[in-house]
């Protein structure tokens, strides 16, 4: 493991999310496999990876294996904090299964660029929900994308993914606990981000900051995430995690009432308890912004 001068630019106590992560890795495993082969149908033999702010790895996992379905190749996992670089390591080496995949780790701070020394010129960079977390995310865009070889790609996976668990309609509580949830997060995220230190606005979408960073051919496309009810002993855990996460960052946005249906929700001794449901589900969308180098 390469160690840089490395920090997060939020307030997210990330290691303690780890479990989480990982749950939501497994159910999304599939969707990750369809996304990683489409990014490296057009790569070169031996192609150069980077996976930028890679978490608990389960996307670097399937990168992993589809480099090894293509003979090989170097992966290279980049995140701010090491015990999520840990977690990553293992499930990409584990998802390589001998093939000639070369994987290797870096603790970086992404917000001045990826460190040249030991990144180089990459064939696709990844980076999922992490150049939003930077104070001058146009800035970021275009240090990751001076990393690029020449033809090589940058893929953001960025702009809202909303993802919903829960009906409308619960039978305690106000209907819409989800909504006024996700608009409080939503609110927590705006206020994080205008108190960060030399934070800049980017008012405008993700293509045209990959544009702006000097990359051509730039497109999006869309995936999704889809575990419909009834849902799995998996689905009902993954829709307890985000029901947890949503409400820790909204918990002081909403009144009381949401507070307390939250809290009935998510205690196991509560005749309303979320895992006792039938009607749970995980819904959610999300989209690549992806162009090339000249």
């Amino acid at each position: 493991m390469t160690a840089m001068p490395a920090h997060t630019h939020d307030e997210v106590d990330w290691a303690a999310r780890l479990p989480a992560m990982l749950r939501g890795d497994a159910l999304d495993a599939e969707t990750f496999a369809g996304v990683a082969s489409r990014l490296t149908s057009e790569l070169p033999d031996t192609a150069t990876v980077v996976d930028v702010g890679c978490g608990t790895g389960g996307m670097s996992a399937a990168l992993a294996a589809e480099l090894g379905r293509r003979g090989g190749g170097t992966l290279i996992l980049v995140d701010a904090t090491e015990v999520l670089l840990e977690q990553a390591l293992e499930s990409a080496t584990k998802a390589a299964a001998g093939a000639p995949v070369r994987v290797s780790t870096v603790v970086a701070d992404i917000a001045g660029g990826l460190p040249s020394d030991v990144v180089p010129p990459a064939d696709l960079i990844w980076a999922s929900a992490v150049v939003h977390h930077l104070p001058d995310q146009q800035a970021g865009v275009a240090a990751l994308a001076a990393t690029l070889g020449d033809g090589g790609v940058l893929a953001l996976a960025e702009g809202p993914r909303q993802s919903q668990c829960l009906p409308w309609e619960l039978g305690i509580g106000e209907p819409g606990l989800e909504r006024r949830l996700l608009a409080a997060r939503d609110e927590w995220f705006c206020e994080l981000r205008a108190g960060m230190a030399g934070v800049v606005a980017m008012p405008y979408g993700w293509n045209v900051a990959l544009r702006r960073a000097g990359l051509v051919d730039v497109t999006s496309f869309s995936y999704l995430f889809d575990h419909p009810a009834p849902a799995s002993a998996a689905v009902l855990a993954a829709a307890l995690d985000q029901l947890a996460w949503i409400s820790r960052a909204g918990a002081e946005r909403v009144g009381e009432a949401d507070q307390e249906t939250v809290h009935r929700l998510t205690d196991p001794a509560d005749p309303a308890f979320l895992g006792n449901r039938e009607d749970v589900f995980l819904f959610a969308t999300g989209t690549v912004y992806w162009g090339r180098s000249r």
